[in-house]
């Protein structure tokens, strides 16, 4: 059974910076590719990031520059370290697994196992 577990979600202020954890159990994020997602109330749920198998990158243009994502394999565990944080950031963040994974896929419905998410808020 795969279950991700995404925490470090919280209420900051504009240009404040947070690293939101995904703790992976009953798969290997090195053997998966690895999606951070985030939803606003009233909004569908968009990508953010995500990194591969083979650890290539991607990122909405509205988070490059200041997004970064990383995995680490031991820890079994996908981070996404956030900076400069804008109040259009407010959303429940969400984290994802595909069990292909040879590219970063941008489509949720590529994606095969979800967090139950981490409400990120930015005031301004």
């Amino acid at each position: 059974q795969v279950q991700l577990v995404e925490s470090g979600g919280g209420l900051v202020q504009a240009g404040a910076s947070l690293r939101l954890s995904c703790a992976a159990s009953g798969r290997a994020v090195s053997n998966s590719g690895m999606g951070w997602f985030r939803q606003a109330p009233g909004m569908e749920r968009e990508f953010v990031a995500g990194i591969s198998r083979s650890g290539s990158t991607n990122y909405a243009d509205s988070v490059k520059g200041r997004f970064i994502i990383s995995r680490d394999n031991n820890k079994n565990t996908v981070y996404l370290q956030m900076s400069g944080l804008k109040p259009e950031d407010t959303a429940v963040y969400y984290c994802a697994a595909d069990r292909i994974g040879y590219y970063v896929h941008t489509n949720p419905a590529h994606y095969d196992y979800w967090g139950q998410g981490t409400q990120v808020t930015v005031s301004s």
